[in-house]
This record gives structure tokens, C-alpha cells and sequence, in this order.
């Protein structure tokens, strides 16, 4: 009981908050990467076969579909307890960069987390709205594909149609792309701020692990950016 209670104290406590945003943003970004890994598939030129192929397994897998409600819990936990730090660290000192130079402090980033977290909050709300929930509860049309090599038919809801009239409006493409700027400077920061936590960045390793995070979060994120910018000029791949 008392290793529970310590545990708990540990959790709720500043440092153990910090450890679970790092854990957390760890985790998500993972999850990122094979996101991107499916959505690419969007940009083949074969009719969205295989993003369709990637949506169904995604959305009928049972493993796959137990992480993502642990993914949506940790992308809750992730923002409260981002946003909450955030707060807590800024009212710890209201007058702190009144008096000093914050550019010379701090990168932006680092200031604005709380804000950069709240656009891509919404980002989430308005993806989950146009796409999820359209993919389990939507009126989808089917498409049939035949396997030449093994000559079977498959008959699959057409995800991909969804997504191609979701990237018609020209204001959900601007709203996509400008909501993965504001990733790429949340995950620019948050990937060095995580390694910090973790006990990672030393001196020595500092400026190979900005690097790596710098180039983690602006390179996903222009892969992201570019997807719905070439479906809305039909470019393929």
C-alpha cells in the first residue's frame, strides 16, 4: 500500500508529470510514424487500393484497435498535462520575461507549448470529425478490387474516397498544413524537452539529440503538410 501511495505521489508531482508527457509524447510520436507510414499510401496512383487496404486492416485489426483507445487516452493525458505545466510555469513567474528578453531566454516554442497544443487539439477534433468518425460511421461507398496474382476479389468500403472529397475544400488543406506547422514546432521542442526529462541530454549528446529532434519534427511534418496539398492538385505518385 505504501509503494502504491509513493508511486501515486511520484505520478502527480511536477517531475512525474513531466515523465509522463515525455512518455506519452514518446509514444505518440511512434504513433506518428506509422500514421504516416498508411497516409502516404493516399498518393499511389492505383485508385486508393492500398490506403484502402490499409484503412480496413487498421479499422477491423482487434490489436490495433486497443492501441488506438490507449493512443486517445494518452493524446488526452498528453494535452492536460502539457497545458497544465505550461500554466503552472508561467504563473510561477508572471513578470519573468517582462523584465528579460524572451528570445534570448528561450525559443519560441518553448513559451508557446500551451498554445502550440491547443491548435493541434483542435486540429485532432476537426481530423476525428471529418475523417474517423465519417470512416466507423459514415455512409461509405464499397469498391471492389480483383488480386492478380491470386485472382481473388475483395470488396472494401472506398476510405480513400472519403479522404479525396474531405481534400477538395481548400480550407480544411490550408487548416492541414498550417496545423503541421504548429506540430513541427511543438515536436521540435517536446522531442529535446523529452530527452531532458529521461536524463538523456547530456553535454556531450546535446547537439546530436537537437538535431535528431529537429529533423524528426519538421521532416514528418512536411511529409504530413504535402499529402493533402497533392490530393487537392491530383498529383500522384
Amino acid at each position: 500500500m505504501q509503494a502504491d501511495i509513493s508511486l501515486s505521489k511520484r505520478l502527480t508531482s511536477s517531475i512525474g508529470k513531466k515523465i509522463v508527457v515525455a512518455l506519452t509524447g514518446v509514444f505518440l510520436s511512434l504513433f506518428l510514424i506509422i500514421h504516416l507510414m498508411g497516409n502516404l499510401q493516399l498518393l499511389k496512383n492505383d485508385g486508393g487500393e492500398a490506403f484502402n487496404h490499409y484503412a480496413e486492416f487498421m479499422g477491423h485489426n482487434p490489436l490495433i484497435q486497443f492501441v488506438s483507445k490507449i493512443n486517445f487516452a494518452f493524446i488526452l493525458g498528453h494535452a492536460f498535462w502539457g497545458i497544465f505545466l505550461a500554466f503552472k510555469n508561467r504563473a510561477a513567474r508572471p513578470t519573468l520575461y517582462a523584465v528579460n528578453k524572451p528570445g534570448a531566454n528561450s525559443r519560441w516554442a518553448s513559451r508557446n507549448m500551451a498554445l502550440l497544443g491547443t491548435i493541434i487539439f483542435v486540429f485532432i477534433a476537426v481530423h476525428l470529425s471529418k475523417f474517423w468518425f465519417v470512416f466507423h460511421y459514415g455512409d461509405i461507398p464499397f469498391a471492389e478490387y480483383h488480386d492478380g496474382v491470386t485472382g481473388e476479389f475483395s470488396r472494401i468500403k472506398d476510405y480513400a474516397t472519403v479522404v479525396d472529397i474531405g481534400f477538395e475544400q481548400l480550407w480544411i488543406v490550408i487548416f492541414y498544413v498550417a496545423s503541421m506547422f504548429a506540430l513541427a514546432f511543438h515536436l521540435s521542442h517536446g522531442v529535446q524537452s523529452a530527452f531532458q526529462t529521461l536524463g538523456l541530454n547530456n553535454k556531450e549528446f546535446a547537439p546530436t539529440l537537437r538535431t535528431i529532434g529537429t529533423v524528426f519534427a519538421y521532416g514528418i511534418c512536411a511529409l504530413f503538410a504535402i499529402i493533402p496539398v497533392l490530393m487537392y492538385l491530383n498529383i500522384t505518385l
